[in-house]
């Protein structure tokens, strides 16, 4: 006998497509949490005076609710809000330091993730971004926040019962290692690997600490097919970087190995490796087969090049975003996250239960 949840895993169901995971009596999940990158911000740079990873402005949000642009890096929502969607939560995950935040939303989740940010604190510095260790600082403050609204058994509660996101890692590699050159300099592939799982595992305890027990960690994607790196480092034919992607799956699997440990050492932890490289390189590769006309490409602009400040409302855009893989040179769009997400719940969510 399995459970309803299960059973929906087993046959396959798209939820999306449906109505919200319905869960067995014993089972809460009452709020989601997102830290790190682009992938996941939801608004958090929209007020960094400084920095370029922004996007809170046309034709970013071509395709969010009411055509707003509202610091999500793509052209309409991005994996954190399909899934407290898929969860029965909320619509979307709001950021953190969105000035007209409701308790509300507080009480159900929010996004402290900042795009340009990475495991290694030179990217972060590098993008002018919230650093992981701010975004923990960040979780500290929004714990005092949640006391004061529900109180401390409620409050406690909810963090060691809710889902955390962990997405990280694609600054590093791409911007940081290979087109800054700095830590290129330092060290070779191997080590800058393990400079990254330092951070990573650094940052998973401190949440740790702070009452999390269901984080799942998104592996880092194929960043060598992303249009912007096939431009500049995939010559003529603009094919994958290669030694970009070597990095991507040297990292992934330090870091699917050292969870495993984390799980053996930390008590009630559920620390899930969620594999995303696969299945969006096969997107990638495999476009036509998702329905997709362009894998290689992104909607704005010449979709070679042009993400955050570059795409702006003086790009040329394409009619039908669902057409391409890519939204810009960096980013997914909306109907690949809704792929991805869902592949997601199929494979991992029984982890978290």
């Amino acid at each position: 006998m399995c459970t309803l949840l299960l059973c929906f895993m087993l046959l396959g169901v798209v939820f999306y497509t449906t109505h919200a995971i319905k869960f067995p009596p014993n089972v809460s999940l009452p709020a989601v949490f997102a830290f790190g990158d682009s992938i996941m911000d939801t608004g958090n740079n929209n007020n960094i005076m400084k920095t370029f990873a922004k996007c809170n402005f046309p034709p970013y949000g071509k395709d969010f609710k009411g055509g707003i642009p509202t610091g999500r890096f793509g052209n309409g929502k991005v994996p954190s809000d399909f899934l407290v969607e898929v969860l029965g939560i909320k619509e979307f995950l709001p950021a953190y330091l969105d000035p007209n935040i409701q308790p509300n939303d507080l009480i159900t989740g929010v996004c402290f993730a900042s795009g340009g940010t990475g495991y290694d604190p030179l990217t972060s510095q590098l993008a002018v971004a919230i650093s992981l260790s701010t975004q923990i600082e960040m979780f500290k403050e929004y714990i005092g926040k949640l006391k004061g609204l529900v109180g401390v058994d409620r409050a406690n509660f909810i963090i060691e019962n809710s889902i955390y996101l962990v997405v990280q890692g694609s600054n590093d590699i791409s911007n940081t290692y290979f087109l800054s050159h700095v830590r290129e300099l330092q060290y070779d592939v191997p080590a800058y690997a393990d400079l990254m799982l330092t951070g990573a595992m650094n940052f998973l305890k401190e949440i740790y600490k702070l009452g999390a027990r269901k984080i799942g960690v998104f592996s880092a994607p194929p960043i060598g097919c992303v249009p912007f790196q096939r431009t500049v480092a995939g010559g003529i034919e603009r094919e994958c970087a290669e030694k970009i992607n070597d990095l991507c799956k040297l990292f992934n699997t330090k870091l699917s190995r050292e969870l495993t440990s984390l799980n053996q050492n930390l008590i009630n932890s559920r620390m899930v490796y969620l594999d995303v490289y696969t299945p969006i390189l096969d997107i990638i590769v495999n476009y036509q087969n998702y329905g997709y006309k362009v894998g290689d490409k992104g909607c704005c602009g010449t979709g070679e090049v042009e993400a955050s400040v570059l795409c702006n409302q003086f790009s040329t855009t394409c009619e039908n975003a669902n057409d391409y893989v890519f939204w810009d040179s960096f980013h997914p769009t909306e109907s690949v996250y809704i792929k991805l997400v869902d592949s997601l719940i199929r494979k991992y969510m029984h982890q978290f239960l």
